[in-house]
């Protein structure tokens, strides 16, 4: 079938029966605690590290750290967390 204008490859349209990857389960959840290293950062100054390619932002860490990170929050495209003590 044709896309259509507007669609993209791989998200979830309900035609094509493809869900997008954020309704898969995520590799995280809220409490978990996690060795990552930062792969770059973000706009607003947060690092950001990826686990099974799913993005976690971290306050307070820069790109190359490697960190203990403390998981706070999960939401459908991304996690948050917060350097570990």
């Amino acid at each position: 079938m044709p896309r259509e204008f507007g669609e993209e490859e791989g998200r979830g349209d309900r035609r094509s029966g493809i869900k997008p990857n954020y309704f898969l389960p995520k590799p995280v959840k809220v409490g978990d605690e996690l060795d990552l290293t930062i792969e770059a950062t973000a706009s607003k100054g947060d690092g950001i590290a990826k686990k099974d390619g799913y993005v976690i932002f971290v306050k307070d860490a820069k790109q190359g750290d490697s960190v203990k990170v403390k998981i706070t929050e999960v939401r459908a495209r991304f996690a948050i967390g917060e350097k570990a003590q």
